[in-house]
């Protein structure tokens, strides 16, 4: 339940057009809702601003397509499933289809193959101005991960591709967006240098995600999690490898 869901309910009960024993019953899965497999918490738009996201891998078809529909139904808000396989996804259109909640918004290129973000609901529009970079052409899937939870809380985010520091000078001719972005976001592998560049030319927060992309030393990741970490350029945020969904809201988060 979100804001606006229970804006209105309470306008309801003050109009006389929900009986108080009915807001009632809606209350109570207010904190959660227990579908035996999952406890799906329906008080996180409230705390936050937007509600949980349904995490695919580990979960079976029917589950996926069971909590999308029961955040659906609980709420006014863009509703996500994240690293989705092709089985999940069908599942969980044809649920929330047959629930009638309508269609949804597929991105692929998750940040592994045949994996997909799923969006319901798509916020509306925000004004900040967020720009996601990559440091190579194969940091995209965790940008498009990024960029599609981004567009579902509302954002219209910019890409910035292929800008690591090996040429740098094709993040330098770009230096104009850099400086009118509100919030930047910078998806890099190898040795994540990248964040420390962008970090000491723009103002705006910067949040860095580490890419498992790299040879032996990038330790699928670890090494760009480590200089992100390590940082010269002060106030850089760091999230966990891969994982551009936690960008997308940190982003949210500090633009809220």
């Amino acid at each position: 339940m979100d804001e606006l869901v229970l804006q209105q309910l309470l306008a309801d009960v003050a109009s006389g057009d929900c009986h108080p024993d009915d807001a009632v019953r809606r209350l109570r899965t207010l904190p959660f809702a227990d579908l035996g497999f999952a406890r799906v918490d329906h008080h996180r738009a409230l705390r936050q601003g937007f509600a949980e996201a349904v995490y695919g891998p580990g979960k079976t078809p029917e589950q996926c397509a069971g909590i999308v529909v029961e955040l659906l139904g609980a709420s006014s808000g863009p509703v996500l499933l994240t690293r989705a396989e092709p089985a999940q996804v069908g599942a969980a259109r044809s649920g929330a289809a047959a629930a009638g909640f309508g269609d949804a918004v597929v991105t692929l290129d998750a940040p592994a193959p045949a994996l997909a973000t799923v969006s319901w609901r798509r916020a509306p529009e925000r004004t900040g101005r967020v720009l996601v970079l990559t440091a190579g052409t194969a940091d995209l899937p965790v940008a498009s991960e990024c960029r599609a939870v981004l567009d579902a809380l509302g954002f219209s985010p910019a890409l910035l591709a292929d800008c690591g520091v090996a040429g740098v000078h094709r993040l330098l001719a770009s230096v104009d967006e850099l400086h009118d972005a509100d919030a930047v976001v910078v998806v890099a592998g190898m040795e994540g240098a990248l964040a420390s560049l962008v970090g000491g030319i723009t103002p705006a927060p910067v949040v860095a995600v580490p890419t498992s992309v790299g040879y032996g030393a990038s330790l699928g990741g670890v090494t760009a999690l480590l200089a992100m970490l390590a940082s010269c350029a002060a106030g850089v945020t760091v999230v966990g490898i891969d994982n551009g969904y936690g960008a997308a809201c940190a982003v949210a988060r500090l633009l809220r």
